[in-house]
């Protein structure tokens, strides 16, 4: 059953699609990505790397305490013949001076070891914490230049978890682990150069144990490995599961499904429980396992050692030393053991965050492109066609033209592809062919920055972050003072309900907005395009689901927001969109009709029958 299970681990299959090639905006080649362990641990280096000098100290005090841990059985080897087998008899006590400087060398020797093993631990601490502090601050920095397209392809916890435990991970590791090792690796050299010095044959004799703690590591590291990966994965996938559900309690609940959720929850959970189980089981062999072989050792060089000192071959006091150091040639393997396992699920981890770090952020814009001062926003496709995967058009041979200040009105069945074409506009994707210009201007040949602060979306489902209504509203424009926002509040029509409430400007909302209606949401979101004085406008019909009275405020507000605007309104309700200066009507990414409403009914095409079917259900 064992074999089983970890024999689909040995070959993990690859996280994500980290695209391959070159990009084919820039022509530049994709970042080395990390797909192996010393790969990993050359790119951890790369920030540890920043604190050389005080790595450097730490490094010095690790010998140091390393030397002083060595040192300590030594003397304590040295004190028993000196000071007790010298002894003729029970009753003399070795009470000379010499006896009390041995005493006090030997506890100088333990208390700087205490010192520079605490001081060492410090300062690693304060390292490995500037360290994940710069890799979590990277990669936050770096997912808000990654494109749209890599946020539609990932769940939001998958990614989330990226940012929170794998970094985790590699925190716990830096904080004691790497020191350990470095640490285990110096006290087993200097005590194997020590034990040597004393009695190659008894060193012999401790060593007949290594091959078999090699063997028994090399067994079950190669095992565990894949393990942690898995339960890495596993854990992002429950994160991700855990954030779907939780952000859609609403239809959860609306459509029953509560025990299908559960069980869902249930089957990634098992899968974590098992990836666990078995990393940390087969991975517990190693202190058994060490702890055995060490007993063994104990037990062959107290024997062996005890039968020499009979003959005269070595002092008693040599063999404690020679047992002190046999515990401590095989505890630093036990270390490097456990802490190997730790590693694994620190470099699992570290893997999954530059895998992220290496997707190539959105392409850079040319380096002729340039920066919008004034847009008139004229608007202009250009037989422009695009697929989000190769083999399929979501959008062909799209041409029309905006004068600038028209409404144009964008209607069509589920998937015809009004979005995408607000996309293209927005610049979150580039057309496959054909040309979208602005004011006469290649889109391509202006900075997506610069494009984007002309433009405000007002969307069916706004987004409020948590704080006050009036970080909310400025969020459209950082710089506006007080009197700009309650000046936009008020031609949003929602001036009125936030004094109403508690606080009013000031009222701390929750996150996404929880604990005001939609329609206040939608107001508020009006006010914050309205502030942000944009000179294209995006409209997704943000007055479904809406009462009537909410809805007459809101359309107000939409009308005050675009006059004198170029404005794209995706409509779902068509009887909204009558006093469009033009409608286009999509079908399976065609541009199948566009004129005004009453053009449009006259021709008694598609858009006709869209019309007269919406009204006979309003009827019904």
């Amino acid at each position: 059953m064992l074999k089983a299970f970890i024999e689909p681990f040995r070959h993990p299959r690859p996280e994500l699609d980290l695209g391959k090639g070159t990009d084919g905006a820039s022509g530049r080649k994709p970042k080395a990505k990390a797909k192996n362990m010393s790969g990993t641990l050359a790119r951890i280096w790369s920030y540890l790397a920043r604190r050389k000098g005080k790595l450097a100290l730490v490094l010095l005090m690790v010998m140091l305490s390393s030397g002083l841990s060595l040192l300590g059985p030594y003397l304590l080897g040295i004190g028993v013949d000196e000071f007790l087998v010298s002894l003729k008899g029970p009753d003399e006590a070795p009470y000379d001076s010499g006896w009390i400087y041995f005493l006090i060398g030997l506890a100088a020797v333990y208390i700087l070891q205490a010192l520079t093993t605490w001081l060492h631990n410090v300062w690693m601490i304060g390292i490995a914490q500037e360290t994940v502090y710069r890799m979590r601050m990277e990669l936050f920095t770096h997912l808000h230049r990654l494109p749209i397209p890599f946020y539609g392809k990932r769940q939001q916890g998958e990614i989330m978890s990226r940012l929170t435990n794998d970094i985790e991970n590699v925190s716990s590791t830096l904080n004691s682990s790497a020191i350990q090792i470095f640490s285990s690796v110096l006290t087993l050299v200097g005590t194997l150069t020590v034990m040597l010095w004393l009695s190659p044959l008894l060193t012999l004799l401790t060593f007949l144990v290594v091959p078999l703690m090699v063997l028994g590591m090399r067994w079950i590291t190669r095992r565990t490995g894949p393990l942690f990966k898995e339960r890495q994965r596993n854990l992002g996938d429950l994160n991700g599961y855990i954030e779907e559900t939780l952000s859609g309690q609403r239809v959860i609940k609306a459509f029953s499904q509560e025990e299908r959720v559960i069980r869902g929850f249930n089957e990634r959970n098992k899968r974590i429980r098992l990836s666990g189980f078995w990393a940390q089981s087969i991975s517990g062999f190693i202190p058994k396992l060490m702890n055995g072989l060490n007993n063994l050792s104990f037990a062959i060089v107290a024997g062996i050692g005890g039968i020499m000192a009979i003959k005269g071959y070595i002092s008693i006091g040599t063999i404690i030393i020679f047992e002190s150091y046999a515990r401590q040639f095989t505890r630093p393997l036990n270390d490097l053991a456990n802490q190997w396992n730790t590693l694994l699920s620190a470099i699992a981890g570290a893997e999954r965050v530059f895998e992220v770090l290496d997707e190539e952020v959105e392409a850079k814009d040319e380096g002729a492109a340039v920066t919008l001062t004034h847009v008139d926003g004229a608007v202009a496709f250009e037989n422009v066609s695009f697929s989000y995967e190769k083999g399929g058009d979501t959008l062909e041979g799209i041409s029309f033209e905006a004068k600038p200040g028209e409404m144009i009105a964008l209607v069509g069945p589920t998937g015809a592809g009004k979005t995408t074409l607000i996309q293209l506009l927005s610049r979150f994707y580039d057309p496959d062919s054909g040309r979208i210009a602005l004011d006469g201007r290649d889109l391509s040949t202006i900075r997506r920055e610069s494009l984007r602060s002309q433009m405000a979306f007002v969307l069916q489902d706004s987004f409020l972050f948590q704080g006050t209504i009036r970080e909310n509203i400025r969020f459209g424009r950082l710089d506006a003072t007080d009197e700009e926002v309650e000046e936009a509040a008020k031609l949003a029509n929602a001036h009125s309900f936030i004094m109403r409430m508690k606080d009013g400007y000031d009222k701390m909302l929750k996150p996404d907005g929880s604990g005001i209606s939609q329609g206040q949401k939608q107001l508020l979101a009006i006010a914050r395009a309205i502030l942000a004085n944009p000179s294209m406008l995006v409209l997704d019909e943000a007055t479904s689901s809406i009462d009537t009275v909410t809805e007459i405020k809101i359309q107000e507000g939409l009308q005050r927001l675009m006059k004198g605007r170029t404005s794209f309104v995706i409509a779902h309700r068509l009887n909204t969109i009558r006093s469009a200066d033009r409608i286009l009507v999509l079908k399976d990414g065609r541009l199948m009709e566009q004129g005004t409403h009453d053009e449009l009914l006259k021709q008694g095409g598609f858009y006709s029958e869209l019309y007269h079917s919406q009204l006979k259900r309003a009827a019904m």
